[in-house]
């Protein structure tokens, strides 16, 4: 017996392909992989430039609080603006139910203007986005080949390379950006913060590490919201994946019984905040990235279960790619064509963490009880974290690692704490011998020795060996 998938598919086949074309762009059909397909069942047409009404706002280090409008039609609107050809120019690209103008999108520009002369362009198509997804979804060639209309404008006027470009997309913008990249030879970058579609598609249909030079993805909605869909994938996309926190439930998001109800057209009305919050964090983390250059270090694991079990700890000999912003500064360094790295964040603003590995050789008597540590050094202190809970024994070695919520900078000391919360009327002392601290990043070892015990809830300072 055919299945409803089959029937759909066998029904879809049989009519025949539609198509429409709009002058300078091109030609768009309702054909396979674009509709027809599991995935994309619905034959649907992208809707007309006219109608998506897309916006090219343009901020500079020179206007960065009120754009100026560019259009890839009109050459003359780029001589009339702060555009300036002896900078890299980034384009923001919005997804699904979003516009251009969000808050969001001048933000990251703002941040950009702190650390680099940028031409910063925040494409804005919410008429197009502001439906249902399916057709948001195939609204998103369209916008694509306007951006890669404009790369080809300013190639052509301005011999403006698009080396010299980087798309960042989030959700449906970052296909917006595949789009763009596949029709533009020589791209220099693509970053896609959370991907469109909601099950796995071909590359012809979303981001693929052939539409730029350099293409970096960042996941954060992996799981599904609806039983088989949800914003994000695990699919690998770029050269660099990045799974944050695993790349499905981020911290500071719990799941809540309103998302398992909502339909997918219907979930961003009114409750964007709330119930899209894993959706959301990656153009967060990316914004945050751009004043943390160190603050992101990602590891690459085989899973994020390994990466929780301490297994994919400290960084390898060529380092460890930073998500976000610094990302491409590890172009080419990796072994693999696509390769998937993992990082904790913390579970609201700031996200940025520095991750450190502590080995403690334990000394003293006899007990049980939970042993902790913090890391002092030239920068600030972190809180206290711990290493170790079960029966503390003399001579023993216990290791663990931890995301610290900042760089201490050079480690000068460490201090020891234990606590059982048990009376134990022999007060038995414990200490630590030996702790060595090894920074994930650099890889560089820090070892601190003491010859002292302490009581329970007494400090332990070590000093460097």
């Amino acid at each position: 017996m055919m299945n409803i998938w089959t029937i759909t598919l066998f029904l879809l086949g049989a009519a025949r392909a539609n198509e429409v074309c709009y002058d300078s762009i091109g030609c768009f059909s309702d054909d396979e992989p674009w509709a027809g397909t599991v995935i994309r069942p619905l034959k649907i047409l992208p809707w007309s430039p006219e109608k998506i009404g897309t916006r090219f706002l343009l901020y500079t280090n020179e206007n960065p609080n009120n754009f100026q409008i560019l259009l890839p039609s009109d050459p003359s609107t780029i001589e009339a603006s702060n555009f300036q050809t002896d900078r890299k120019t980034r384009f923001i690209i919005h997804g699904f139910i979003d516009k251009g103008d969000e808050s969001w999108l001048v933000n990251m520009c703002q941040n950009l203007f702190e650390v680099e002369e940028v031409n910063c362009i925040c494409v804005d198509w919410k008429k197009g986005s502001q439906t249902t997804y399916t057709q948001a979804a195939n609204n998103v060639r369209v916008v694509g080949a306007q951006v890669a209309q404009m790369l080809a404008m300013l190639q052509l006027n301005y011999s403006y390379s698009p080396s010299q470009v980087h798309l960042i997309g989030h959700s449906l913008g970052a296909h917006v950006a595949g789009e763009a990249g596949s029709k533009t030879p020589g791209l220099g970058r693509i970053t896609g913060k959370i991907q469109g579609p909601v099950s796995p598609a071909p590359e012809h249909v979303r981001l693929d590490p052939s539409d730029a030079d350099f293409v970096d993805v960042i996941h954060t909605d992996a799981a599904s919201l609806i039983p088989f869909l949800g914003f994000g994938t695990s699919q690998q996309l770029g050269h660099l994946d990045f799974f944050p926190n695993g790349g499905e439930e981020m911290p500071g998001c719990k799941k809540n019984a309103l998302s398992q109800i909502v339909d997918l057209d219907g979930i961003w009305s009114g409750t964007r905040d709330f119930v899209a919050c894993n959706h959301l964090r990656s153009y967060k983390y990316y914004s945050e990235s751009i004043l943390n250059p160190d603050g992101f270090a990602a590891y690459p694991c085989a899973s994020y279960r390994a990466f929780e079990s301490n297994k994919c700890f400290p960084c390898p000999d060529e380092g460890c790619p930073q998500m976000g912003h610094y990302a491409d500064r590890f172009a080419g360094k990796t072994h693999e064509e696509q390769q998937k790295f993992f990082l904790n964040t913390g579970d609201s603003e700031d996200f940025a963490r520095w991750r450190y590995g502590v080995t403690i050789t334990l000394s003293g008597r006899v007990a049980s009880g939970q042993i902790k540590v913090a890391l002092f050094g030239d920068k600030g202190n972190t809180r206290q974290y711990n290493i170790f809970t079960g029966i503390i024994t003399p001579g023993s070695t216990h290791s663990n690692e931890f995301d610290a919520d900042l760089d201490v900078g050079t480690i000068e000391k460490v201090k020891f704490l234990w606590n059982n919360n048990v009376l134990n009327p022999t007060l038995p002392r414990v200490g630590a011998a030996k702790i060595t601290v090894q920074k994930g990043e650099d890889k560089t070892e820090y070892n601190f020795c003491s010859e002292q015990t302490v009581r329970e809830g007494v400090l332990l300072t070590l000093t460097p060996c």
